[in-house]
């Protein structure tokens, strides 16, 4: 069902590097043009480089999700820059692990902005242009965490993961039959993200990451949401490694 994909004007979040720039080079191959956004103009660069090499269409944009006026200009930047918009992943993401007794409300204002107020911001800015055309896809990259409670440690991460996916089914269940709402759920996988946590609960979750599958994995799982007759919802995908118990 590849020409469900080709063709199609993806924007991806946190594009630069892990779950978001595997993802932009695999939905690349298969014919997608790819907006690939993050705050690393020199990792972006990167990605669009290797897509283009690879035959394919990749434009890159600085962005700080938890900056509403931003999102909402990229998401129209993308639609003059590739001729439309039709599907959005929200990829952007933080988890710094860290016991709650620790009170980091740095941490937890940042897991609030990106994860959460992040992704809110990238619906609002994309969601007007799937309304108006009266198709579209929205992808949010929640995690296990969002569907079982990461304690100790990671209970204000799966706090804004739980959010997340309650925001997908209740928009799933608000914008009715032409634009569609995925939810996917991954365990450890080989990224960048696992780097965001530091002070004592660094060793647990490398130790947590010995078993992580690849980014590719996660890419594919994307893929296969968006490449469904327009029909078709693929409402939540859950993946872990074999070897994961949480």
């Amino acid at each position: 069902m590849s020409e469900n994909i080709k063709g199609k004007v993806i924007l991806i979040t946190g594009g630069g590097t892990g779950l978001g720039a595997e993802s932009a080079r695999y939905l690349a191959s298969r014919g997608a043009r790819i907006a690939i956004a993050a705050r690393r103009r020199d990792k972006l660069d990167e990605v669009a480089s290797y897509i283009a090499a690879d035959g394919g269409v990749a434009k890159v944009y600085e962005l700080d999700v938890s900056n509403k006026a931003q999102f909402l200009a990229v998401a129209e930047n993308v639609v003059a820059d590739l001729g439309g918009l039709n599907v959005l992943v929200n990829n952007a993401g933080l988890m710094p692990i860290r016991p709650m007794v620790e009170v980091n409300t740095e941490e937890w204002d940042a897991m609030i902005d990106v994860n959460l107020r992040g992704a809110l911001y990238g619906i609002a800015a994309c969601l007007p242009i799937f309304v108006r055309q009266d198709s579209g896809h929205i992808i949010n990259v929640s995690s296990v965490a969002g569907v079982k409670v990461f304690a100790p440690g990671g209970t204000v991460y799966s706090g804004t993961k739980f959010a997340l996916r309650a925001i997908s089914e209740g928009l799933r269940q608000e914008v009715g039959s032409n634009i569609r709402v995925t939810s996917i759920e991954p365990g450890a996988v080989e990224s960048e993200l696992k780097y965001t946590t530091t002070g004592g609960a660094r060793e647990t979750v490398f130790e947590f990451y010995k078993h992580a599958i690849p980014a590719s994995s996660v890419a594919r799982a994307i893929g296969f949401a968006i490449e469904q007759p327009a029909n078709v919802d693929i409402n939540e995908i859950v993946l872990r490694p074999t070897a994961q118990e949480f």
